[in-house]
């Protein structure tokens, strides 16, 4: 064989193939990348370390030569990560070459100055910190404050603090359920923030206020600039010539708007989002580039694209990069700085020199895994569109199996697994994931569902999930298998759906209240909706009064739609995977499901993890849990293991 000739693939059953992808090194070889800050002082992110249990560190790009390490602002125990709102995000600022963060372990505010010992600059006390900003005309630290009572729900308000943290916090704004976005104009003039109250979701409605700051920083007369119940308002941002900037949804799409003090501007309509669900702090997908351009990222049918815009006249100048998922958008004069990936491409800190296009990775999320063969070895995502609840046109992103060492048998076709984002008002990402890939590669097929509700589409394709949570989602992904049925490209008797949280919640709805999976897996999700309404934090306690209905009122409606309530119309096997902290659905709501399924002669697995919370961190448990699939699956199905895999408890089977 010469050496541009390639070996024929082996045919072996799908499903079965070997893989060099291991769960091991799933759990291990990818860090989480975000926050992206840039300073006069350089350039700093954030590291979510899965080898240390998901431990948080900021980090600084190295200086001067390329190649030089970067490094740690702290070292252990120190854990750059907040808990408002319960899922945080805003973790940390650079100021003067200063860093301040919050620790997760006491949730104070901790200041690092030139290589010192982090030292606490907030008191002691039931609070947390987040969305951390500057007011440098006088030398103060904002931030949003969560005070936790230990009765009723917390008290939320926006503060400021010394930079040096020698005097308590001063209130600046209260009254409202929630704040966010506390920025302060350059001028130190004024002071703009994001509120909104119960039972609305950020990204259903907040709005939008300015306050003229008198000279020792107290607001005075405030202004509504946009938003309602019925408008989200996404990143609002001060220019650097004291014009205040934001998206609104106002038009259906979520939008790049400029404030003159006046009224509003549209600066580029398009039926594109150019903003995320606001689910954590930080999040920014523009950014400004001197006094006359805008960097920004938008996304359309699901694929996102990095652009310059004129401040005047909004014409727009698309970059044509090798990405299809862009976040965390910076910027200084000549550079813009994000996080990108593409469906060949992991997740990376990237720097793009804005005037001759040069692009330069500085941070890959990949650390030590390898493999060779170069992007002809990945499995590539497909757009679907499909029809599915109601005769509505939804979406889907498809991957087959593909192995570059093995084929399936003539005339067969591969088992599917239907995963299910969570949310569930968030969407489906089109970077190249390991744990896709771990399933293409040992030849499954796998459909990740942007159902209706699901972001990225404009205001109404999110806002088709109103009242029909576990209807909407969970039909969408059963017709989109079938659609891939018909169409002969997978296996009707092998089908599988797969969801996390609340992609677990739709997971179990499509079996209980569906025909047409072979199988399902839950993990950690959602079975009582009662119990969630009764039993979560203050950020979603009114979720699920738009999704579902008002509570108590809609008591009814809870039951009618919890799969728990429902588990005889399940008819397919199952398994369940649950963390025993987890705060956010307690493992009483798992080990119910189970115990019905398990008396009811169905074959099921469960396993419980010890120290685990909402979702998994610890490397071991999270290989033990994606084996547990694999495993599961594989029985089920009748296909065979060439991994050698440790068995599972299938009760019924």
């Amino acid at each position: 064989m010469t050496p541009t000739q390639k070996a024929t693939p082996a045919t072996v059953a799908y499903g079965s193939w070997p893989s060099t992808i291991s769960a091991e090194s799933l759990a291990r070889s990818t860090l989480g990348l975000g926050q992206i800050q840039v300073t006069e002082d350089g350039l700093f992110w954030l590291e979510s370390r899965p080898a240390e249990g998901g431990r948080q560190v900021v980090v600084k790009a190295g200086m001067g030569e390329e190649g030089k390490e970067s490094e740690d602002m702290f070292s252990d125990p120190y854990n750059a990560r907040n808990k408002v709102h319960e899922y945080g995000g805003g973790d940390f600022l650079v100021h003067r070459g200063v860093l301040y963060f919050t620790h997760q372990s006491d949730q104070r505010i901790y200041r690092v100055d030139h290589s010192r010992a982090p030292q606490a600059i907030t008191p002691e006390g039931p609070f947390r910190y987040a969305d951390l900003a500057v007011d440098e005309l006088r030398e103060r630290l904002l931030a949003v404050r969560e005070e936790h009572h230990g009765r009723g729900e917390p008290h939320n308000s926006l503060v400021a603090l010394p930079l040096a943290g020698d005097a308590p916090p001063a209130v600046l704004a209260h009254g409202c359920d929630f704040y966010a976005c506390p920025r302060i104009s350059p001028d130190g003039h004024h002071l703009s923030w994001l509120s909104w109250n119960h039972p609305d979701m950020p990204w259903d409605g907040c709005e939008l206020y300015v306050a003229e700051l008198n000279p020792g920083g107290d607001p005075g007369a405030i202004h509504h600039v946009a938003g309602s119940r019925e408008e989200s308002i996404f990143q609002p941002q001060w220019s650097p010539d004291n014009r205040l900037h934001f998206v609104s949804d106002r038009t259906g799409w979520w939008n790049l708007f400029v404030w003159d003090g006046k009224k509003s501007r549209n600066l580029c309509p398009m039926e594109a989002e150019f903003a995320l669900p606001q689910w954590v702090f930080g999040q920014s997908t523009y950014a400004f580039v001197g006094d006359e351009s805008i960097l920004s990222a938008y996304n359309q049918g699901g694929r996102w694209t990095l652009c310059l815009l004129n401040r005047q006249g909004g014409k727009r100048q698309d970059f044509d990069l090798p990405f299809s998922q862009i976040e965390s958008v910076r910027a200084d004069a000549v550079t813009g700085y994000f996080i990108a990936s593409s469906p060949t491409c992991f997740p990376g800190i990237c720097a793009l020199n804005l005037s001759n296009g040069k692009l330069r990775l500085i941070k890959s999320s990949l650390t030590d895994f390898h493999i060779d063969g170069g992007s002809d070895q990945w499995a590539l995502p497909e757009p679907i569109d499909f029809l599915g609840y109601d005769g509505q046109l939804s979406h889907a992103w498809f991957v087959p199996p593909h192995n570059p060492h093995y084929q399936g048998p003539k005339g067969e076709s591969p088992p599917l697994i239907v995963k299910v984002h969570s949310g569930p008002t968030a969407a489906t990402s089109t970077g190249l994931d390991l744990g896709v890939q771990f399933w293409t590669s040992r030849g499954f097929a796998v459909l990740s569902v942007d159902y209706g509700g699901s972001t990225g589409y404009g205001r109404s394709y999110r806002q088709r999930l109103d009242g029909l949570w576990g209807r909407v989602d969970a039909e969408d992904c059963l017709l989109a298998a079938l659609y891939l049925q018909q169409a002969g490209r997978v296996d009707g008797g092998k089908m599988a759906i797969t969801g996390n949280s609340a992609g677990g919640f739709t997971a179990l709805s499509a079996l209980a209240f569906h025909k047409g999976f072979s199988a399902g897996t839950s993990l950690y999700g959602v079975a009582d909706l009662e119990a969630l309404a009764h039993d979560t934090h203050k950020f979603e306690a009114h979720y699920l009064d738009r999704l579902v209905a008002p509570y108590p009122a809609g008591e009814a409606v809870y039951r009618e739609r919890s799969p728990l309530h429902h588990a005889q119309g399940i008819t397919c096997p199952v398994l369940l995977l649950q963390g025993l902290e987890d705060k956010v659905v307690p493992p009483a709501q798992s080990d119910a499901m189970f115990r019905i399924l398990r008396e009811k002669g169905l074959p099921v697995a469960y396993l419980r993890f010890e120290g685990e919370g909402h979702g998994f961190k610890l490397p071991a448990n999270r290989k033990k849990a994606r084996d547990a699939e694999l495993y599961f699956y594989r029985r089920i199905f009748g296909l065979h293991d060439p991994d050698g895999l440790e068995p599972l408890v299938i009760e019924n089977f």
